[in-house]
């Protein structure tokens, strides 16, 4: 059985982070492992607090997956202090990892930013060489790229900016920002659009930590980038079309909605 290791924040209420990670990666017939840099008390109408683990701490955690049962692919997702940024690194350079899915977490849905510029420096410097992929939304790639997006053309010239900080291939989620559902994928100086579907389910709690663990997933499984997207989202859309219905916000995705009947 290939494995998956999810480096992220837990998701008390289930929908996203470490839990959804795990939930993706299962249902994707994986065996999945969780570092946990973060304790995050939320729910589906919002987060009310964030308890980080100690930089010692994860360093152990990640000792123990990587000389145990060692990951095909790895998910990184919600770190947001500067010494927790600097441990992964090391122990993913430590351990010569591969096949790494980084979901650059920096920006909220509201416009709030999760990381301070120096934790961003360091995320874009430790990280971002490592890293197989990046998969920004909207918010984040302007971060990035320190220009506004609003159309295709402004997706494509911000994708060519964030690719001479990364080495990896650029996901740019387009989501709701661009008013469609399509994402932009820059990889081997190549642009390729994978179209979106439009599924009017306001309950998306846990998307963006879903789609970069099926992302993962399937890199573990042997599919080459281009693919790993592709089935990725089609894995999202299933989800979202179950129209799973829980919480008083915004609810969470049915992760396992590919094997019911």
């Amino acid at each position: 059985m290939k494995t998956v290791l999810t480096i992220a924040g837990s998701d008390c209420s289930g929908g996203a982070g470490i839990q959804a990670d795990i939930k993706t990666i299962t249902a994707h017939k994986l065996y999945a492992s969780s570092a946990i840099t973060a304790l995050t008390a939320q729910n589906t109408t919002g987060v009310t607090g964030i308890f980080n683990v100690s930089k010692e701490f994860l360093a152990k955690e990640l000792d123990s997956i990587f000389t145990d049962i060692y990951p095909d692919a790895v998910k990184i997702g919600m770190v947001s202090e500067t010494e927790l940024i600097e441990t992964i690194s090391e122990k993913l350079v430590e351990y010569n990892v591969k096949n790494i899915v980084l979901d650059p977490v920096m920006v909220a849905t509201s416009g709030a930013h999760l990381l301070n510029d120096n934790a961003i420096d360091v995320l874009v410097n430790k990280l971002f060489p490592l890293a197989t992929i990046i998969t920004p939304n909207i918010l984040e790639a302007e971060v990035l790229s320190n220009m506004k997006i609003k159309t295709k053309e402004d997706m494509e010239e911000a994708a060519k900016v964030i690719s001479k900080i990364t080495k990896g291939s650029v996901l740019i989620k387009g989501g709701h920002s661009i008013n469609d559902s399509n994402d932009l994928l820059l990889t081997n100086d190549e642009f390729i659009w994978f179209n979106g579907e439009r599924i009017d389910n306001p309950n998306t709690h846990g998307t963006g930590c879903t789609l970069s663990s099926a992302i993962a997933s399937n890199l573990a499984l042997g599919y080459s980038i281009p693919d790993s997207i592709k089935n990725a989202k089609s894995y999202i859309s299933t989800c979202l079309k179950s129209m799973l219905d829980l919480g008083k916000g915004s609810g969470p995705l049915d992760h396992m909605a590919p094997y019911r009947k």
